[in-house]
């Protein structure tokens, strides 16, 4: 087991992840196998890629396998953050009939998903080798797998954003919305932040243009979000800024911009479909 894996799986919040997949499909009334397999059958199922791409979620599926039935042995062949071509087996279930076939469904989805994200991350990782830039995911990810999907995008290659709203202090366009409502400016906001900061965390500041973003350097902003703004302005924004903060780009980020989004100087860009539309990678369970 790698490291990232033993990391993942010690968070109570992914065993709890499973056991609520593990409920939702009721694993424990599969009628269908009750009827027609033999309590004392056992078989072999192997994890078998059917199409290129990263792996993640592999201790996931093992572990599914393992609370739906101690009994049951899975032998992992190849383990999250390995490349897959088609035909690779990744991993290998072998124990009762009756259980395989309980847990594959809900094992499935996970490792299918998981590596659906890794896979992404990597794409764009890779358009973006060579260049001094992170990718990053964001918070748009499935109501409560969030740690599991940001540990697929760390598989993939790329860095996680904030976990959480307690991680980091980000004043979005909705925050400085509400306070201009109440006459603030955006380097009066950004002062409040810096003043009433007793944690010690930067502050990032989403800005949607050049004048935004020097407004918001000279209040003392850590960070800037370059929110949607064209590469053009981009480029021109961390031309006059550089060395005074760091930049993350977000929005209309695609495999075909990316790397000219990158170009421009940029620190980090974050890629909400990472997580949120990806497609899942394409495995199937094989039964002997």
């Amino acid at each position: 087991m790698d490291d990232s894996a033993k990391s993942i799986l010690s968070h109570k919040e992914v065993r709890q992840i499973i056991e609520l997949a593990l409920a939702e499909d009721r694993v424990k009334g599969d009628v269908t196998s009750k009827l027609v397999i033999p309590e004392d059958l056992d078989a072999t199922a192997t994890l078998l890629a059917k199409a290129g791409g990263i792996l993640a979620g592999v201790e996931v599926f093992k572990a599914v396998f393992e609370r739906v039935d101690k009994k049951l042995s899975v032998e992992i062949l190849k383990y999250d953050g390995s490349r897959l071509v088609h035909g690779d087996i990744a991993a290998v279930v072998r124990g009762r009939a009756r259980s395989i076939l309980a847990a594959e469904r809900t094992a499935m989805n996970f490792v299918c998903h998981l590596s659906g994200i890794a896979t992404a991350a990597s794409r764009y990782v890779e358009q973006v080798a060579g260049l001094p830039v992170s990718i990053v995911d964001t918070r748009k990810t499935s109501a409560g797998q969030r740690l599991l999907e940001k540990h697929a995008v760390v598989c993939g290659g790329g860095q996680n954003h904030r976990m959480n709203l307690a991680d980091g202090i980000l004043i979005k366009d909705n925050h400085i919305a509400a306070l201009r409502r109440s006459g603030l400016s955006l380097e009066q906001i950004v002062s409040r932040a810096k003043e009433r900061n007793r944690s010690g965390l930067k502050i990032e500041v989403e800005v949607n243009n050049t004048a935004e973003a020097e407004e918001a350097a000279g209040a003392g902003a850590d960070m800037l979000l370059l929110d949607n703004m064209s590469v053009a302005e981009m480029k021109e924004t961390v031309s006059r800024l550089k060395g005074r903060v760091r930049f993350e780009a977000s929005g209309g980020i695609t495999l075909e911009n990316v790397r000219e989004v990158a170009e421009t100087g940029v620190d980090i860009i974050s890629i909400g479909a990472l997580t949120h539309s990806v497609k899942a990678l394409d495995f199937s369970l094989e039964m002997d």
